[in-house]
């Protein structure tokens, strides 16, 4: 093998990233939206205005990091065994904090004292990933899997990002197969209850009881449909060392 290009992903053209389907270009356009609400935060002109970004921040960047946690971890740990688990582990660290942090900012009012605070250390937690995945992770992906690889990796990382969980779940576990097999209600549940907020106020008027009933069948029925796509599958997807 040649030796390989670690150049940062920011200095790559996106022929270099594997084309706009690679895992390595998905991240990166994903990082630049999540850097744009961030420059929109500064420039809101009120409170409310301000909620609302931090709102939709927290739902991109919950589900970026679990399609992070569920396929490239996952796939960055099996092609660079003696590299990956460290650097995961750290990162699965930084979004166990944001994900605290979302959690207490979901319902917290944006005058509150301390509000600013916590948004601003999301944002320092969000750039120090965006930075350690960009410099390191994905360069490093590149090294050691072709074009195709990375196609493959960021068609999967796509399924799950847009499966994923819309709120904050702390406790949920942060590695396979917990994280995937929790996600299934919790991510039927979550857009339940973002379709309530989206109805005037007066018309939210859902029983708890019944959001969970209405989460709990329809995380039945997704499991039913993934497992009725395996038994149609020739063979599991996986992701194969290139040698």
């Amino acid at each position: 093998m040649s030796q390989p290009d670690l150049t940062p992903v920011p200095h790559q053209t996106l022929e270099e990233r594997g084309g706009p389907a690679s895992i390595v270009a998905r991240q990166s356009d994903d990082h630049a939206v999540l850097h744009r609400l961030m420059q929109q935060y500064e420039a809101a002109p009120d409170d409310e205005a301000r909620g609302r970004i931090v709102a939709d921040l927290a739902q991109r960047a919950l589900r970026h990091a679990f399609a992070e946690e569920t396929v490239l971890f996952p796939a960055y740990r099996q092609h660079l065994p003696g590299h990956g688990d460290e650097l995961t582990a750290h990162v699965e660290g930084e979004h166990q904090q944001i994900n605290d942090l979302l959690e207490e900012l979901q319902d917290a009012d944006p005058a509150a004292a301390g509000y600013d605070d916590r948004v601003r250390r999301v944002f320092t937690l969000i750039d120090s990933d965006a930075r350690e995945e960009e410099d390191v992770m994905l360069p490093r992906l590149q090294s050691v899997v072709d074009d195709e690889e990375l196609r493959t990796i960021g068609d999967a990382w796509e399924a799950a990002r847009a499966t994923a969980p819309t709120r904050p779940h702390p406790r949920v576990p942060r590695r396979p197969p917990g994280n995937a097999l929790a996600a299934l209600p919790l991510a039927v549940s979550d857009r339940i209850k973002d379709g309530l907020d989206r109805l005037p106020r007066g018309a939210r008027r859902v029983s708890s009881a019944a959001v969970l009933a209405l989460a709990a069948c329809g995380g039945a029925a997704v499991a039913a449909g993934v497992r009725r796509r395996r038994r149609r599958s020739v063979r599991a997807p996986r992701f194969g060392l290139r040698r």
